[in-house]
């Protein structure tokens, strides 16, 4: 387990784009679109410079990736601290802009991270249900993501994903191409709000997308 949450290997800027991040744009983008028939909409709610939080619900492995790979920049996003004991896979996904968290030890070093990153203007991917769905749908939303949101003082971009949970359920080794979409909503406005409410709005935005994003592909399927 690493010793700190806060030990990156190196210090980027919030649109560096490394080569294995280009790397993996160049695999993963024609290979996903066309084994998941892979649907992106709103993308131009993400803004393209500055600090954005992109809050989204998380349905399996392959969330970060479909939720980063068509948009213009570079993600950072949280890893549990299991992910990181293997060297080489710690040099991977830290190369790719992850950082670790310990999940269930309210884990403050890796809070004040993200914070930080998203003051220098990165772009953060958090998952407020914590962990990988059971069985695809929204599970409740943990209070401690309404701390980063009041405190980072940048857009906050719900994004929703369906269909990640048949490619890769929690007790499947390997994903299987299953057809993935990915939708973002405009920022939300939390001025004015206390931690619960933006709790609340959290919860019943990702909600309310993800149903708006099953109809739309099922009315495109009808065309």
């Amino acid at each position: 387990m690493p010793q700190s949450t806060l030990d990156v290997d190196e210090k980027r800027g919030p649109n560096q784009i490394t080569w294995i991040w280009k790397f993996g744009w160049l695999l993963c983008r024609p290979t996903i679109t066309r084994l998941c028939q892979l649907k992106v909409y709103g993308r131009n709610h993400v803004p393209r410079r500055g600090g954005v939080l992109l809050v989204s619900n998380h349905q399996s492995y392959l969330d970060p990736v479909v939720v980063a790979l068509y948009l213009p920049r570079p993600m950072s996003f949280l890893a549990k601290s299991e992910l990181f004991t293997n060297r080489f896979f710690a040099w991977l996904i830290r190369s790719l802009n992850a950082f670790p968290v310990r999940q269930g030890a309210g884990d403050v070093g890796a809070v004040k991270e993200m914070i930080k990153r998203l003051r220098e203007g990165h772009m953060l991917n958090l998952f407020p249900e914590g962990s990988r769905s059971e069985d695809g749908e929204i599970g409740p939303i943990e209070p401690g993501a309404a701390l980063v949101v009041k405190r980072a003082g940048v857009p906050i971009v719900p994004c929703v994903v369906d269909g990640s949970f048949k490619a890769w359920p929690k007790a499947q080794k390997f994903p299987r191409p299953r057809r993935i979409s990915v939708m973002y909503g405009p920022p939300l406005n939390i001025e004015g709000l206390k931690a619960q409410q933006i709790t609340e709005l959290i919860d019943r935005t990702l909600r309310t997308m993800l149903a708006e994003l099953r109809r739309r592909r099922k009315q495109e399927e009808h065309w």
